[in-house]
Order: structure tokens, then sequence, then C-alpha cells
């Protein structure tokens, strides 16, 4: 249990359940992060707070191909960000095979894709991150395996992802990124969902919220 509490996606569960028996959501919507301590907040389109609601700015890298991954790629999409390196050994291999998992489920639906930033670009560069998509099946335009500068994807990662390792404030300085995270976002990149990459029963909950989201107008 304590292991479980430690699990940042686990709290986040944990919370949205709580929040949701105090307060009568739309059932049919999903709620919106707009903290790093990943409360949940149902927030109607008629409230004064829903133009305000935290959205991820935009950035510029690049994925296995050599390609220009920007915002605009992920324009009207519904997308699963998380964070990995190559040379993973321990949570990483879980969590792309995890990502296989919705990429096969997902694989002929032009509204959702898939990133995954690394936290070791100095490493994994375009040659050794196409390497890594041929051999784990990543599906190009599909799935993207991103390098660029360590300084903006973890700016990127920890101050608007929220994925630090600790709960409810920023990582701000160089401390190594290595979360288990699935971050789900909607089409205006917004967050509406944290899972644990590293649990395959995790998949089914993902899979259910995207298609959740797929209805949203």
């Amino acid at each position: 249990m304590i292991q479980l509490l430690k699990n940042r996606s686990f709290v986040f569960l944990l919370t949205t359940i709580l929040v949701a028996c105090n307060h009568k959501p739309n059932m049919g919507s999903m709620p919106f992060i707009n903290k790093p301590d990943f409360t949940p907040e149902w927030i109607d389109k008629d409230n004064p707070l829903f133009d305000s609601i935290h959205q991820i700015p935009a950035f510029s890298f690049t994925d296995q191909d050599g390609k220009s991954v920007t915002e605009k790629t992920v324009e009207d999409k519904i997308y699963v960000a998380n964070f990995i390196f190559t040379k993973c050994a321990s949570i990483c291999p879980k969590m792309t095979a995890n990502m296989s998992i919705l990429q096969e489920a997902f694989k002929n639906d032009n509204d959702v894709l898939f990133l995954s930033h690394s936290v070791t670009p100095g490493m994994d560069s375009v040659l050794v991150l196409k390497k890594y998509a041929k051999a784990k099946g990543v599906i190009s335009g599909k799935w993207y395996l991103l390098t660029g500068n360590q300084n903006d994807i973890y700016r990127l990662a920890k101050r608007e992802y929220y994925a630090g390792d600790t709960i409810g404030y920023y990582q701000t300085g160089n401390e190594f990124l290595h979360t288990e995270n699935f971050i789900l976002l909607d089409k205006h990149r917004r967050i509406r969902g944290v899972y644990n990459g590293t649990l395959q029963l995790e998949m089914e909950r993902l899979i259910e919220d995207i298609n959740m989201l797929k209805e949203e107008d």
C-alpha cells in the first residue's frame, strides 16, 4: 500500500474518486488537470474558468524520422505523452510495450497520436530513435519518438505536463526525469488524465477514456 500511495497515477485515480463523491459533474465528462498535484476539476463551458484551463504551450522537437514535431502536429488530436530513454532497463520497456497496446488499439484512428519524449536526448539521436522504433514496432506518423534540447524537454515535462517525480510541486532544476506516467491530452492540449504506464490494466482504462474524449464536442 505504501508503494501504491507513492504512485502519482494511483493518487490521481483515488483523488478523482473522492472528489466525485462530493461533486456532481456531468457523468459523461472527464475532469481537467490544472495543477501539479493532479487534482481533478470538472469545469463546464459556461464556467468563467473554462478559458483559463491549463494548456500545453508551443513546442518543437525532432522525431525518429528526422522530422519536426510541434504543437501543430497534435492540433485537433487526442494524444498520450510519456517520457522514456532508449537505454533504460527498468520501467521504460514496460511503458513502451504498453504504449504499443495503445498504438494497436488506435492504429487506424487519425484522431489519436502518441508522443514519447527522450529524457536523455544527448544519447538518443535521430538514428538511435529510428533503430529503437524499428525494434519496437513504432508506426511513423502515429507514434513519435522525440529528441531535442534537453532543457526544453525537461522544462516542458516538469512545468507543463507535471511529470516530475514528486507530487504537488514543480521540479525546476536538473533532477533526472524518470516517471512512469502516461498523460492523456485532449484536442486542445489540455491534460485530462494520468495513468501508470507500467501497468497493462491501466491501458484498458486509458483506452476507455480516449474513447470518452472522442465523444466530446
